[in-house]
């Protein structure tokens, strides 16, 4: 599977050779790992340098570069101007696609996350009964926000009743943040790759979000980062170690149930990307969506996790 490369260490120096990215230290290198081989490379050190011979061989590749901040959360991407040999016509069917089509998906997108919440929650041997509900309840468009009330449900019956999500705390807020960057990463990557445009979201249109389509397609995804976040918690981390970020990384090869059997969540992340550029040309929803998690399949996610 496609590897996230993740840089932690303070001085390193970036460059490519033969088609590998190499790591340097103080004009030594320290490691290097085959270009073909990497879906993103995540930054949160301090002092790292690229050669702009490594930034050219990862858009060649359709290789992200994310910088992030302390709380490591995403500030930046890097991104490809060509990623698909057809993105011209893709494009131009996504900024033509009409409201009622964006509504339709979105509410597609927003009962998929709810449903899989649910699951996650049943996963967990916690109170889920209302989310099949929540998710009938939605709406083309989601005019009633039921995403909104879904969220303030969840996360105190996955955390505990004291807990609130924010970006910029630490523990377990900082471990959702570093798993949500490496979605976010492969989600990106997925749409360049199926020649949309990143900035035209869905649902997200904030206009300093240039990565608001990857916003939108990641919702899905989510649930699955906070499942592994809590058998990281349950399992005694509190912070974003090496350990942590090895667990969350491994989520990009998590097979995940679809309507044809299971495939890897990078692999359903291309498919769904792939199959929103088709629902833009043919004017119809047709999302290529993940099932909900068995409880089986959630128990198995949050077992396999390092003692903390």
């Amino acid at each position: 599977m496609d590897r996230i490369v993740d840089i932690a260490t303070d001085g390193r120096h970036l460059s490519v050779h033969r088609g590998f990215l190499c790591l340097e230290e103080r004009r030594q290198e320290v490691g290097r790992v085959a270009l073909d081989d990497i879906a993103a490379v995540i930054v949160h050190a301090h002092g790292v340098t690229y050669s702009n011979n490594l930034l050219t061989a990862l858009a060649e590749r359709n290789i992200l570069l994310v910088i992030c901040s302390s709380n490591h959360a995403p500030v930046s991407l890097f991104w490809p101007l060509a990623g698909h040999h057809g993105q011209g016509a893709r494009m131009q069917a996504q900024w033509r696609a009409s409201k009622p089509l964006m509504k339709q998906l979105w509410r597609t997108i927003v009962t998929a996350k709810i449903r899989t919440q649910g699951a996650v929650l049943s996963g967990f041997a916690l109170r889920s009964g209302g989310f099949d509900a929540l998710a009938r309840k939605v709406k083309s468009g989601d005019p009633e926000n039921v995403e909104a009330q879904a969220s303030r449900r969840y996360w105190p019956l996955l955390f505990g009743k004291d807990f609130r999500r924010d970006r910029e705390a630490e523990g377990i807020n900082a471990m959702l943040n570093y798993g949500y960057t490496v979605v976010r990463a492969i989600v990106a990557r997925s749409v360049v790759a199926a020649g949309l445009h990143p900035t035209a979201g869905i649902h997200h249109r904030h206009r300093g979000n240039a990565f608001a389509l990857a916003d939108d397609l990641m919702e899905p995804f989510r649930p699955y980062v906070d499942a592994r976040v809590k058998g990281l918690a349950d399992a005694g981390h509190d912070e974003v170690c090496p350990d942590v970020k090895q667990a969350l990384a491994a989520l990009t090869a998590l097979d995940l149930p679809t309507g044809s059997g299971v495939s890897p969540l990078s692999v359903c992340a291309q498919r769904l990307a792939v199959s929103l550029a088709k629902s833009f040309e043919l004017g119809k929803a047709l999302p290529d969506l993940p099932l909900p998690p068995s409880q089986i399949e959630i128990a198995a996610l949050r077992e396999a996790v390092p003692p903390g």
